[in-house]
């Protein structure tokens, strides 16, 4: 072995050489892939409109909910803390949350969302090196259509190996049943993969399957606690 071949082997690897080694790139969706959480914020708010509640989440309102991931279940979650004495059964929370993805659609037509910098590249060189990509995330597989038929092309999920949305799955993150699911539908070990994540419920759901996380901060997540993240950067920027 010549010194230029061990120098090699010894320098430290860079984050840019962990995600390309990665066999299996698993990302999340809202905040990661897009800044969306203040499209849903506006569809949550227009279907409260339409459905007569007198409901309004402002941002800092709508960052405490984030904290319980799931729409159908930040709904439930506020009722239960702002309006006790109102008890929505499960069927009215379904719809009140079909409504909800029915504006998230028009609202995400209207403004052509795009994806955070960085992510197109990623995506484009990760296949040209044969890795494989996949989708988690606790949102439904309609709002991850909608987002990605305007961000990435119509057969956007012709990119991806599988998705794992939120309904998919018994618990949505920070429980790890999406990763779980993903490597289970792929058959790679979780050392194997690498999860792209905005937040520390997605931090915890991936790491509590075994897979290695980068966190690229995003709007309503950026003073989330990251301990235990592979790196935290600001955007995807040069890393694909």
């Amino acid at each position: 072995m010549n010194v230029e071949t061990l120098s090699v082997l010894l320098r430290p690897r860079s984050l840019k050489d962990r995600i390309a080694d990665a066999a299996v790139l698993i990302l999340d969706v809202d905040g990661t892939l897009a800044e969306t959480e203040g499209i849903h914020r506006r569809a949550f708010n227009a279907a409260f409109i339409e459905a007569g509640f007198d409901w309004y989440w402002d941002q800092r309102t709508y960052k405490k909910l984030l904290r319980t991931t799931g729409g159908k279940e930040r709904i439930q979650a506020f009722g239960r803390t702002r309006y006790p004495g109102i008890c929505l059964s499960d069927s009215e929370v379904a719809k009140l949350h079909r409504t909800k993805t029915r504006h998230y659609g028009r609202l995400i037509a209207q403004h052509t969302c795009r994806l955070r910098p960085g992510v197109a590249a990623l995506i484009r060189n990760s296949r040209a090196r044969g890795q494989t990509l996949a989708i988690a995330t606790t949102t439904t597989y309609s709002n991850i259509d909608e987002l990605l038929s305007v961000a990435l092309e119509a057969n956007w999920c012709d990119l991806f190996a599988t998705v794992v949305a939120g309904d998919d799955v018994a618990r949505k993150k920070p429980a790890p049943d999406v990763y779980l699911e993903v490597l289970a539908r792929l058959g790679y070990g979780a050392s194997e993969c690498l999860a792209i994540e905005d937040s520390a419920n997605g931090l915890k759901a991936a790491s509590s399957a075994g897979i290695p996380v980068l966190i690229s901060r995003s709007e309503y997540f950026r003073d989330d606690d990251f301990s235990g993240a592979l790196a935290v950067v600001d955007d995807l920027t040069e890393l694909g």
